[in-house]
């Protein structure tokens, strides 16, 4: 599983960065917040409205063949994507490639989180999310650090656009390598588990049943709700963290080196995601999940605030690394607290429901971002307004009296 996921994930982040090179990094492409916050909107929305549905497919059908279909789909998708990429397409068509690359991501991560409760111990739940799905971020930053520097190396000899496409070839080659993984997994292997019935395919009248499910178990949903916040805040700072990139810490007219900064930075943020999962079964074990979710989350506050005072590359840098640790500690014990109290029967549905839940809050981020952000992207009023998000999702959301009354 680990295989799959973090081969799928390297070839994910080379893609990204070829998309975002050709999308936001051409000197022809000079991005705004409004540009940029469409892009992110346009390949995530797809997911939410047919994620009820891919729930359901998890909780019938063999998530094994589930996730080997869709990397081999991945695969044959991209080669699309390079040839589109290389006759420079910006259209529709290429539009509707992305979003099925995208859609069809979303589709495999939910599967993998689906299955890993039937791979590991109960109690080794939050090590292996902490394994599993912050090694699977880590890979992403480090296959677009990859992506940037073959880019920078062919576009010597070749064009932009031509060594975009093929940096998306090569991602394409990974996704296969994703794909043949699968088959050292048993069919049944990752679930979903045969005493289970199968299920009618009733899309949205899952998410209710979804609700009744977490209702019973509201610190799963609240910390669903908590995560979708905390994606949506590391949304809008990776948009502002682009657009003074592009726009302010360097010469719009130099691309590339915009491109360059914004990927140390992500790079950065990557060190803080892997150290956040790394130190989370630590915590766990000293504060409880609920507490240490709750405390995590008031961590985020003080770097926006300091952010919002006095805004340069290392104030960025900064606030990306403490957020980003501090968001996937958040991830990864949510991930494991509601893998642990929902049956695997409708674990699929639920963790569509997540995906469709995070959507919405990196959605909600990038709307609310372009909103609030100059083309410069220098504005105080973003990093406030996100600590403020943060604040109520600590205060009240996480609340002890709600959060965290029972045991842990």
């Amino acid at each position: 599983m680990l295989t799959i996921r973090w081969s799928g994930q390297l070839t994910d982040g080379l893609f990204q960065s070829a998309l975002a090179s050709f999308v936001l990094f051409s000197p022809e492409r000079a991005p705004n917040a409004m540009a940029a916050a469409l892009a992110f909107a346009v390949v995530l929305l797809p997911y939410s409205l047919i994620g009820p549905y891919v729930g359901t497919f998890l909780d019938r059908f063999s998530r094994q063949r589930i996730i080997r279909n869709c990397n081999y789909l991945r695969a044959v998708n991209l080669l699309m994507v390079a040839y589109l990429i290389n006759n420079s397409s910006t259209g529709v068509v290429l539009t509707l490639f992305v979003l099925f690359a995208f859609g069809v991501n979303r589709l495999i991560l939910a599967g993998l989180s689906a299955g890993l409760p039937l791979l590991v111990k109960r109690e080794e739940l939050i090590a292996a999310n902490a394994l599993a799905v912050t090694g699977g971020t880590i890979w992403v930053v480090i296959g677009g650090g990859i992506g940037i520097a073959v880019k920078n190396l062919l576009s010597k000899n070749i064009n932009a656009d031509d060594a975009d496409a093929v940096v998306v070839l090569v991602a394409s080659l990974g996704f296969l390598i994703a794909a043949l993984s699968c088959y050292r997994l048993n069919k049944f292997e990752i679930g979903p588990t045969a005493h289970e019935t199968p299920v009618e395919v009733k899309g949205y009248k899952e998410v209710f049943e979804g609700f009744k499910i977490l209702r019973a178990h509201s610190d799963a949903l609240r910390g669903i709700l908590s995560v979708g916040i905390q994606r949506g805040g590391i949304t809008a700072l990776t948009l502002m963290a682009l657009l003074l990139e592009r726009n302010s810490f360097n010469d719009p007219t130099d691309p590339d080196a915009g491109l360059a900064g914004f990927g140390v930075a992500l790079a950065i943020a990557g060190v803080g995601i892997g150290l956040g999962a790394v130190i989370s079964p630590y915590g766990v074990l000293k504060f409880g999940r609920h507490r240490w979710m709750r405390l995590l989350m008031y961590l985020c506050i003080p770097p926006l605030l300091g952010y919002a005072l006095n805004i340069n590359e290392f104030s960025m840098i900064a606030s990306a690394f403490l957020v980003g640790l501090c968001g996937q500690g958040i991830k990864v014990t949510n991930d494991a607290l509601v893998q642990s109290k929902i049956n695997d029967e409708y674990r699929g549905r639920v963790f569509a429901f997540y995906d469709v839940a995070v959507n919405a809050g990196i959605i909600a981020g990038a709307i609310g971002a372009a909103l609030l952000l100059p083309d410069s992207g220098r504005t105080w009023i973003l990093p406030i307004a996100l600590a403020l998000f943060y604040l109520f999702a600590a205060s009240v959301l996480m609340r002890k009296a709600n959060f965290a009354s029972a045991t842990n």
